[in-house]
């Protein structure tokens, strides 16, 4: 059995992961945890959300609320790791570019665990944006990238040294937008 860990950092994310977990509920042989790094109580992700998109709420809240980054970084490893001592994964699946992103992409990475990026290849090319950092961070730690479009897919490709792990998935959007 393959223990899928899904990291989601903000409500978006979750739009992106409800067909990655719809496809791990029919896939046999994988099971998944849903992890957000924020609050229970975050306002943001009342019921309605959950009931549209036709998935559970998560099941682990690290309960990370701040507004530095570097806050944010240090204390999703600590909770991410802390978590991962009590529940192994396989692989974990992080979205987007979010400092809580990079932070689960870290610990994943120094721990040896397969590390998937969904929307990989992303670039604005301004290193001045702190998500711009994210994002080459995130992918250069990342056993597989899965991107949004061809552009996406060529800037991923060429960056990581292993190219076979590069996977042109669509944008994960248009899953949602046709389910619903």
């Amino acid at each position: 059995m393959k223990n899928i860990c899904i990291v989601a950092g903000a409500r978006p994310n979750f739009v992106k992961v409800a067909p990655l977990i719809r496809a791990i509920e029919k896939a046999e042989g994988a099971e998944y945890e849903l992890v957000y790094t924020g609050c229970e109580n975050d306002p943001t992700l009342e019921a309605s959300l959950f009931d549209d998109l036709q998935m559970p709420r998560p099941s682990v809240f690290f309960g990370v609320d701040s507004t530095s980054l570097n806050e944010i970084t240090s204390r999703v490893m600590a909770h991410f790791d802390a978590y991962l001592d009590e529940n192994p994964a396989d692989v974990v699946i992080v979205v987007d570019d979010l400092a809580s992103t990079m932070a689960a992409a870290i610990v994943t990475k120094k721990r040896g665990i397969q590390l998937a990026h969904l929307v990989a290849g992303t670039r604005s090319f301004d290193m001045n944006m702190p998500k711009e950092v994210n994002r080459l961070v995130i992918d250069a730690l990342s056993h597989y990238l899965f991107t949004a479009g061809t552009r996406s897919n060529s800037v991923a490709a060429r960056e990581q040294s292993d190219g076979n792990n590069t996977y042109m998935v669509g944008n994960i959007l248009m899953d949602t937008l046709r389910f619903n």
